[in-house]
């Protein structure tokens, strides 16, 4: 259940191409080979409305949250994390290079004994090379 969430400033929209940066965090994802490939999932959510800092309209944010089933340990979690995290932040350098911008990764684990979950995307994978 690797669940990456990425709020981002709508500032952002002329600048960056969020179809290309939820490729990148699901190709790094599974790149590190600690997540089931059935189960990752990566959105972005643009906000139109945010304040940053001294509230310069300029300034641009993009944070990414990753919600994961227990299981792993702290090692693999800081590994996989780091990786995803140069991916992002190399596909974003442009962005710091022209402009002002913030960027954020957190890594969170649920708790199964209060995450449900219904998935048969799994099963369709063993059944169709990819």
């Amino acid at each position: 259940m690797p669940h990456f969430t990425i709020e981002y400033s709508a500032n952002l929209d002329a600048s960056v191409d969020m179809a290309g940066v939820v490729e990148v965090v699901r190709k790094a994802a599974v790149e590190t080979g600690i997540f089931p490939l059935g189960g990752i999932r990566v959105r972005a959510i643009r906000c139109e409305h945010y304040a940053i800092a001294n509230g310069a309209a300029h300034f641009g944010f993009l944070a990414m949250v990753l919600r994961l089933g227990e299981g792993r340990d702290l090692a693999a979690r800081k590994q996989a994390g780091e990786h995803v995290f140069k991916a992002l932040s190399g596909y974003l350098d442009p962005v710091f290079a022209t402009s002002k911008f913030a960027l954020s990764f957190d890594m969170q684990i649920n708790d199964k004994q209060t995450s449900w979950k219904r998935n048969n995307i799994h099963e369709a994978l063993k059944e169709v090379p990819t």
